[in-house]
């Protein structure tokens, strides 16, 4: 018998600490090579500017709305969601080194009006 998992990711606990500070905002969110939304933001990402919506679960026992593109296209897409009227707050990745000079990742959020 398997585990329900209830808690969320790091990535997901992550997520939803930059977006707490910017409830207003779709929160486009930097993994990998795509901005990834999720929740609300995705169901409204989706809608304008014509994308797939899908679901995942992210750690947690219920589904979640996902929605992304590649990063080189943000030019494109961030146009038209400010176009449309929304707030965006764009939480990169940045590769860092620690003090034993091994590379790992942290965010960067912008948000603008």
């Amino acid at each position: 018998m398997s585990k329900v998992k209830t808690a969320d990711t790091p990535l997901m606990q992550q997520h939803n600490a930059i977006k707490a500070k910017y409830p207003d905002a779709i929160l486009l969110f930097r993994v990998g090579d795509f901005y990834e939304t999720f929740g609300q933001d995705a169901v409204i990402t989706s809608k304008v500017l014509g994308i797939t919506l899908t679901k995942r679960n992210n750690g947690a026992a219920t589904l979640s709305e996902l929605a992304g593109f590649p990063y080189h296209a943000l030019d494109t897409y961030l146009h038209k969601l400010v176009k449309a009227g929304y707030r965006v707050a764009i939480c990169d990745q940045l590769r860092s080194q620690n003090s034993k000079g091994k590379d790992y990742w942290r965010r960067r959020k912008n948000a603008g009006d």
